[in-house]
Parts: C-alpha cells; structure tokens; sequence
C-alpha cells in the first residue's frame, strides 16, 4: 500500500485498474484485518479455521444473528466481532485475529462473554437453560502469557480444589503464532498458526492437513483477485484522507493558538510564522479571523478556518 501512498494515487468508483497495479493484497497475510475479514465472509473458511484452533472437528457452522458487529445497550460501547458462529450442538465459537499486543486481551475476553452470553437469555425468561457452551478464540501474533506455547486454554476452576471446574461451560482460548512447544501439540494447529503469519505457499507442507491446503486455495483466490485489491486501495484511499483530514484540523487548531499568543505579546506574526515553519496561508486567515472575530475562541476561529479552507 505504500507504492500506491507514495504516487498520491486516487482511486475512484467505477473506475477499473485491473492490470494496471500491483495488487497490494500479495504481501498480505490472514493475521492482517482486511485478508481475515474477507475470508471469513465464507463459512468453510470459519469452520476450517475453528476446527484447526481447537483440534476438533465441527458438523456444520451457521451464522449466529449480529455476528459481524455486537451493540451492547443503546448509547454505549459497541464492539466488532470478528466472526461468531453457531454449530449443529449449539456451541458457540467467537474468533478474533489480534495482530499487535495492546495490553488487553484479558479484559476483551471478558467483554466479549458478556456480548455473548446476554442475548442468550430472553426478556424476564428464569432458569439458564438456553445459555450454550461458548468458545472465545483469539488468534494473537505474539505471546499474551509468555511462556511459549501456541494454545493457552482457559477455564474457570476452585481455587481450593485443583481439579473442580465451575462448569458454566465457557473457555477462552488464546493462540500464539510465536509458540515453540511444537512436540506438545497437534502438528494442524503449528502449521496453522505459522500459515496465520505467513500465508504463502510456502508455509503449506506438503504432509499439512487438508483443511490447511483448502484454506490456502481460498486465501490464494481473494490475494488473485485483481478487484479485490482495487477494493482494498479504495479502503486504504479513504483512511488516508481522513488521516489527513484530521492532522489539517490540529495543524490549523496549533496555529491559532500560536498566532493568538504572538499577537497578544506584540510580536511580529510573519516572523514568528518562519521560526515556527507555520502554514502562511493559515496564519493570514488566522489574523484576519481575529481582528474581525476577536471575541471569539481559539476552537471557534479554528472551526471558522478549517471551513473556510475545505
């Protein structure tokens, strides 16, 4: 995607590129937001993929309702969920791809049993009944606890007696791409895990699992198809400007409050816009703004600005 920032490249709607770029999904890798996204639209992807987490293997999966975006109440913190399924049992599976450590899986695992387990229960319903196994399985890129295993399986137990689980029948489930306990776990999930990282053909043995060599073939046709990437420009296209946006508006906020200060102070306003390597531009619209609008802010003369600029 750099090629494409570098070269200022507008991508418009309607407009075919095929042929013309380099498909900036070829260097992608399913750890990436987009790849995973994209691939996990398709349902055999999402049961290959929580079948080789787990070790397990799955009848059949069905879209659970809201499984792409969960709103908790009205007005508070919504929260993407990357894929959330349903099995023929009613098992509940919730997979999330973490490509850097923020320092919150923990807490997001927690979360995200909440969003789970509430739309379980029904309006005034007694009794747990309709509360299904549920599965959180986050795929991380680095090792959450440290101790370099690619599969951390969590539950709750007594603390008192070792070996009593609770029972409420909800694990979490953390993998790490970096394990190395390789003779410790299933030869499918180490070669899954590496694929994750790097999803090339390369990183498909030829004695992996089938389900590893249908997975690549799915990755193989979205990182091949030449709209697909124009798709993905156009997404990155649009960031971009909203980046931009953003910086334009604390660019022209620091201007104001600069310019304001200097001519409070009496200093000559031309020269401090060299010292400081200010936008001119922006620095003549702030005085004129403030010699007409001097009663006003320095938010509301940056808001002024900022439209007058657009």
């Amino acid at each position: 995607m750099e090629d494409v920032r570098k070269s200022n490249m507008q991508i418009k709607d309607g407009e075919d590129y095929s042929g013309l770029i380099v498909n900036p999904l070829q260097n992608m890798n399913l750890m990436d937001d987009f790849l995973f996204d994209v691939a996990t639209v398709d349902l055999e992807t999402c049961k290959i993929i929580i079948e080789l987490s787990l070790g397990i293997t799955i009848k059949t999966i069905r879209w659970k309702e809201g499984q792409k975006v969960v709103h908790n109440m009205p007005g508070k913190r919504g929260i993407r969920m990357d894929f959330y399924v349903e099995d023929d049992k009613g098992q509940v599976f919730d997979v999330e791809m973490q490509k850097r450590n923020q320092g919150n899986i923990p807490k997001r695992t927690r979360f995200y049993q909440a969003l789970i387990d509430a739309p379980m229960l029904k309006s005034g319903e007694r009794g747990f009944d309709n509360m299904k196994p549920a599965y959180i399985i986050v795929i991380c890129g680095f090792d959450q606890y440290g101790y370099g295993l690619y599969r951390y399986t969590f539950e709750n137990r007594c603390k008192e007696i070792k070996n009593l689980t609770m029972g409420d029948e909800c694990r979490k489930i953390i993998l790490n791409t970096k394990g190395t306990n390789d003779d410790e776990v299933e030869k499918s999930l180490v070669d899954f895990l590496h694929y994750v990282d790097h999803s090339s053909e390369e990183n498909v043995p030829k004695d992996c699992d089938d389900r590893l060599k249908h997975l690549h073939k799915k990755i193989y046709e979205i990182k091949s198809n030449e709209q697909m990437g124009v798709s993905y420009m156009k997404m990155e296209e649009r960031d971009r400007l909203i980046q931009e946006d953003g910086e334009r508006k604390g660019q022209i906020n620091t201007i104001v409050t600069i310019v304001r200060r200097m001519l409070e102070k009496g200093y000559d306003v031309n020269k401090a816009a060299d010292d400081f390597e200010l936008d001119k531009k922006y620095v003549k619209m702030t005085v004129d703004a403030i010699s007409e609008y001097g009663d006003k802010s320095d938010k509301e003369i940056a808001e002024m600005i900022y439209s007058q600029a657009e």
